[in-house]
């Protein structure tokens, strides 16, 4: 009786703080994910105020959570937009993977921790955040942007990846060995390629078979439905989070956008907790020795990740503001980062990635949305000074021949 009531004050201290650090971060406009990664150093071991009852509860939220970002992210999009995603802009997701998983890879080797942790580190600093990025889009009023669809486009082919990326990682982090890892990786694709298949052809009866008109009917149905493929493709060694993401790719319509709805509030609930549980297991006081190799991997991926994004919206055909404000939109890392880095850190391959990685998140998420506002502003200064006084202007250019703006350019 008396654990029952620790872990009721333990959890219910916990959710409000998340609630009032959610609250605060709104108020500013930023991203509460920081805030919940350290309010997480705050709770775990070597902490201010270590939680203790209510952290196996924790775990179990943590990972449902996991499956909820994964859901809502499949939600976002139809099979079809996948497959012509694929089709049109797949060499600017092969740039993004070359550019910005290298660094992450590269920086493992070197601090000899092993080519699994290699692998890990890669797709920390591979993987966007989709969900700081929407969010920096639509406060700053760019969804209508021409360079936005480039950018959407980018974090879709990311997305995509993580079907094949997770399981990789699953298999390496578990030891097992090449055959069996191959195994696991043909059962993903052919799973992955399945559920694209079904959707696209039978994507309406799908929803149609899930629709309700009753939203407590919907809910029940499509979060069962959920965590039991979640459930099924984790038993298979493919992973949880992407049998999630392939439920949420096989909804579509008003069934989607209903389930969209009703699942946000627990969504933002239980990644809350996630981020939390990560948190959970970092001690503050590994983060010191890690700070300047994170601090590092920072600066050389922000800068990787602008060049994505430039040279994405080049192939594009957006003006040169355009390219600076795709690039800049790129750099914030969150959800999928700190989801990899988890992985790796419940394996326990290497005790200073789970570290490194809570700092190189923390850094970029704050950072993102101030790429995001003013890597355009201070590209064009910069190479303004380095190209000299300009020539007078467009006085003898008609209007018509004069180069049209693209932040005002779509839905406006």
């Amino acid at each position: 009786m008396h654990s029952s009531a620790v872990f009721l004050i333990e959890f219910g201290a916990l959710i409000l703080g998340l609630g009032l650090l959610g609250r605060f971060a709104g108020r500013f406009q930023f991203s509460p994910i920081p805030l919940y990664l350290l309010a997480g150093l705050a709770f775990g071991e070597g902490g201010v105020l270590p939680l203790g009852t209510s952290e196996e509860f924790v775990a179990v939220g943590a990972e449902i959570g996991v499956i909820l970002l994964l859901l809502m992210l499949g939600l976002e999009y139809t099979a079809s937009d996948l497959v012509t995603n694929l089709k049109t802009h797949y060499p600017a997701g092969l740039v993004d993977a070359a550019l910005n998983a290298l660094p992450g890879a590269a920086l493992a080797v070197l601090l000899g921790w092993g080519p699994v942790a290699a692998v890990v580190l890669a797709g920390v600093t591979w993987i966007s955040s989709s969900g700081v990025i929407a969010k920096v889009l639509g406060d700053l009023g760019r969804l209508g942007n021409r360079e936005t669809p480039t950018i959407l486009s980018i974090l879709v082919l990311e997305d995509l990846s993580m079907a094949v990326y997770l399981p990789v990682v699953t298999a390496l982090l578990a030891g097992t060995s090449l055959a069996a890892g191959s195994v696991t990786l043909a059962i993903a694709l052919g799973v992955a390629g399945l559920v694209l298949v079904v959707a696209v052809r039978y994507g309406r009866h799908i929803s149609r078979f899930v629709s309700s008109d009753d939203p407590e009917k919907l809910l029940l149905v499509v979060l069962g439905l959920t965590l039991l493929v979640a459930g099924l493709a984790q038993q298979l060694q493919v992973s949880a989070a992407v049998g999630a993401f392939l439920v949420g790719i096989a909804l579509s319509g008003e069934v989607a956008e209903g389930a969209h709805t009703l699942l946000a509030p627990l969504r933002d609930l239980f990644a809350a907790v996630f981020f939390v549980f990560f948190g959970l297991h970092t001690d503050p006081a590994t983060i010191p020795p890690v700070l300047l190799p994170a601090l590092a991997l920072a600066v050389v991926t922000t800068l990787t990740k602008i060049a994505t994004g430039y040279w994405a919206a080049r192939r594009a055909g957006i003006s040169v503001k355009g390219r600076w404000r795709a690039g800049g939109a790129l750099v914030a890392r969150g959800e999928f980062s700190i989801v990899i880095a988890g992985l790796a850190v419940t394996a326990g391959i290497e005790p200073s990635l789970g570290p490194l990685a809570t700092s190189y998140v923390l850094i970029l998420v704050i950072i993102g949305p101030l790429t995001a506002r003013f890597t355009e502003p201070v590209a064009l200064w910069v190479t303004g000074r380095l190209r000299g006084p300009a020539p007078a202007p467009d006085a003898a250019v008609p209007a018509s021949e004069r180069p049209v703006d693209d932040h005002d350019a779509v839905g406006r």
